[in-house]
């Protein structure tokens, strides 16, 4: 299923998304073993050597123990009996020191690889090109779950890949021991061990549909758990109440979750219970035999003591193998989708050979632009035709739903027309680089963001270019009216616009940071779409929606002198501060309804002038004449 896939294919049962065939698993274990040796080879390989190495010693623990058994029993010289305790103590150097060095590389390549791993990722998520992916429930939950396994997959599978070779020299050595004592028992044994190898595999099937099933309800937790711990959140959770509510609702789905991992659990231990009793089983009918086959003198006592070594040693191996298959499996079936959101092309398609992207001479014409978010969705816009001419100023009026904001995100190319084109002096802007188009524009949203960042950071944002230009940085400021407020500020431009972080010191005083109204804020927004000097369109979606009328009326004013000669798209439902627009466009459920400029407008009594003489009385408290009022969008 493609990562961003229309709706009609989501919802697909969880096996289809898990679940990977054998070609597919090798392609993930070799781009997670090439993603942990490029960001830490030489680390990687001491590593592997090392843990290999591991493998080998508690074989030779096991000769080397029946050696000395046997020379006890059969009184060998001194000098045969120190040979092997040295080498018992030298061995046992490596098992004391070894595991450590192991776990500090284990640690060292995991966070090497995590880094690389996220910053690969997000490097994939900054390449979509519109927001639709971010709109996808499925795409969600595929790249929370890309973010956690892109940390902790590639390491687990290096450690479980490992870990099955380990185990495999462990298994060999002392297989080959117990051929070489009683070839019956060694046939037992190995045969003991394929059900254990298949149910770890299934159990780590298991494991893996559920933390798919899950996704979306833990989804649905963090959503919650965000509301109850969001400053923005708290004013409505406390004046109305919905605490409790809200609580009771993300332990419901913490509840679903938590039953969907106990009913695995629960599997899992009937499932293990099973196989520890058939191992012990097996060991003790391996012990009966020795202590038989020493009765009649067919083993020594170091035979017996190998004997017992070897299968305890196969069956532990066996296990451990099990587990770290088990695990290296899970770690590629959630390493997949790391892997299909990180190798993801764009949502919207990206010309091969772009056209160099004019300076705007004309202007930007919408040509029979259709547009709906799904095949299952309504129609948003219906058939706009629309001209912005260069150099002049467009004022977009229209009830909530009618699609202005739409048309903003189309304008930008965060979507495409489902039919019709848009046009950049005739070039349709599908044709050209999609950064190109948005290095031309600038724009202040309706759903403006404010950033946890200094003042500077905050406004310079908007052009990166700008950050260590003071004087651009605080003319935009001076433009959009904020100048004054930052510049109190006890650091000034370098002070922190948040209470969220301490600059890097834990002392929580005025100086480290401070919070901005939400007027304020829409101020910062403002100056931060101010300073893209010299870009050829300018949208300004709702700019004074949270400031007073002073405030408004000086934004407008410094606006209308930054867009003299301009380009420039305005949305508001202030229509006073429309009315001054070379041209206004009515928009209504999709459909362009009235087009001209604000005399001409109120001249002909329709939808544009009932809403004004509506928004007018509410300040004046005269009566909308009967002709207006009959109007409507």
């Amino acid at each position: 299923m493609p990562l961003h896939a229309p709706r009609s294919q989501r919802g697909k049962p969880a096996h289809e998304t898990v679940l990977a065939s054998p070609g597919r698993s090798a392609s993930r274990l070799r781009n997670a073993l090439s993603l942990a040796y490029e960001s830490a080879g030489p680390k990687l390989i001491i590593y592997a050597v090392l843990d290999l190495v591991s493998g080998v010693v508690p074989v030779a623990v096991g000769w080397l123990t029946k050696m000395a058994l046997d020379r006890l029993s059969g009184q060998a010289p001194a000098h045969t009996l120190m040979a092997v305790a040295v080498g018992l103590a030298a061995i046992g150097v490596v098992q004391g020191v070894v595991p450590h060095v192991i776990t500090y590389l284990q640690g060292e390549v995991d966070r090497a690889t995590g880094t690389l791993a996220q910053g690969r990722l997000f490097s994939a998520v900054t390449r979509f090109v519109g927001l639709g992916p971010f709109e996808d429930p499925t795409l969600l939950d595929k790249l929370r779950m890309a973010k956690q396994s892109g940390r902790t997959a590639p390491g687990m599978v290096v450690k479980g890949s490992l870990g099955v070779v380990r185990a495999g020299i462990t298994i060999s050595g002392f297989l080959a021991s117990l051929i070489a004592l009683a070839p019956l028992m060694a046939a037992f044994v190995l045969v003991f061990a394929l059900p254990v190898l298949a149910a770890e595999i299934v159990l780590s099937r298991g494991r893996a549909h559920m933390l798919w099933r899950i996704s979306p309800r833990e989804r649905r937790e963090m959503f919650f758990d965000h509301l109850l711990s969001d400053v923005d959140a708290a004013k409505e959770v406390r004046l109305f109440g919905t605490g409790s509510f809200l609580l009771g609702r993300m332990q419901d789905e913490r509840r679903a979750a938590d039953a969907e991992r106990r009913r695995v659990d629960r599997h899992e231990l009937a499932a293990q219970s099973l196989l520890a009793l058939l191992a012990a089983l097996v060991s003790g009918a391996g012990l009966v035999w020795a202590i038989h086959a020493a009765r009649f003198g067919t083993l020594t006592l170091g035979d017996i003591a190998i004997f017992i070594v070897a299968v305890a040693g196969v069956q532990m191996s066996v296990a451990q193998l099990a587990t770290n298959l088990a695990q290296a499996h899970q770690a590629l079936v959630l390493f997949g989708h790391y892997q299909e959101v990180s190798t993801a092309g764009p949502d919207l398609e990206r010309p091969e050979r772009p056209p160099t992207l004019p300076a705007l001479r004309e202007g930007i014409e919408l040509r029979g632009v259709w547009f709906r978010y799904s095949e299952d969705q309504p129609w948003i816009l219906k058939g706009v035709d629309l001209m912005i001419p260069q150099g002049q100023s467009l004022a977009l009026v229209g009830l909530n739903g009618a699609g202005k904001s739409t048309l903003v995100k189309l304008l930008c190319r965060f979507y495409d027309p489902t039919r019709g084109a848009i046009l950049w002096d005739g070039v349709d802007i599908r044709d050209v680089d999609p950064d190109e188009l948005r290095l031309r524009t600038s724009a202040v949203y309706q759903d403006f963001m404010h950033y946890d960042l200094t003042a500077r950071e905050n406004v310079a944002l908007g052009d990166l270019t700008a950050l260590d230009d003071q004087p651009r940085v605080t003319a935009a400021a001076r433009r959009a009216g904020v100048h004054e407020k930052i510049a109190d500020l006890p650091q000034g431009y370098d002070t922190l616009i948040t209470r969220t972080f301490f600059g890097g010191t834990e002392e929580d005083t005025a100086e480290t940071g401070v919070l901005f109204s939400g007027g304020q804020a829409q101020r910062l927004a403002l100056a931060r779409a101010l300073v893209r000097e010299r870009r050829d369109l300018l949208i300004l979606d709702e700019p004074s929606s949270g400031l007073d009328a002073e405030a408004e009326y000086e934004i407008h004013t410094r606006i209308r002198e930054f867009q003299r000669g301009r380009t420039s798209l305005l949305i508001s439902h202030r229509l006073g501060s429309l009315r001054d627009a070379d041209r206004i466009v009515v928009l209504s459920e999709g459909r362009i309804v009235e087009e001209g400029d604000h005399g001409a407008l109120m001249a002909q009594g329709g939808a544009y002038a009932r809403l004004f003489a509506l928004q007018a009385s509410g300040y004046t408290g005269e009566l909308v004449p009967p002709s207006v009022e009959g109007a409507a969008l």
